[in-house]
């Protein structure tokens, strides 16, 4: 599969932002989709997930409460709304999507979009 991340940007505290994973090539609907967080000098984290079936979604602790994930399978699009950010959520956001287990574990991955990068000025 690859991915095609988009909708970062510069928002203000408070602000809200959208990102869009756009998916293409054979059998991604049996990929888990997950969005990651890396801050600069720390490890990628897992902020959200989802499949294409089902209701069931993850959303991080760090971020429950205020980040929404949610897909478009006619649009082959898992979409990361942000609202209420906060300087701290500052970082590059990735999309990733493995077939088997190991959803939080991003060395587990088989693909990965390019990073999209949000900064949120307090």
């Amino acid at each position: 599969v690859q991915l095609q991340a988009s909708g970062g940007g510069l928002v203000q505290a408070g602000g809200s932002l959208s990102l869009s994973c756009v998916v293409s090539g054979r059998a991604f609907h049996y990929y888990y989709m997950g969005w990651f967080r890396q801050r600069p000098g720390e490890e990628r984290e897992h902020l959200a997930g989802i499949r294409w079936s089902g209701d069931t979604t993850y959303v991080a602790d760090s971020v429950k409460g205020r980040f929404t994930i949610s897909r478009d399978n006619a649009k082959a699009t898992v979409y990361l709304q942000m609202n209420s950010l906060a300087p701290e959520d500052t970082g590059v956001y990735y999309c990733g999507a493995v077939r088997g287990y190991g959803e939080r574990i991003p060395a587990l991955y088989d693909a990965w979009g390019q990073g999209t990068q949000v900064t949120v000025q307090g």
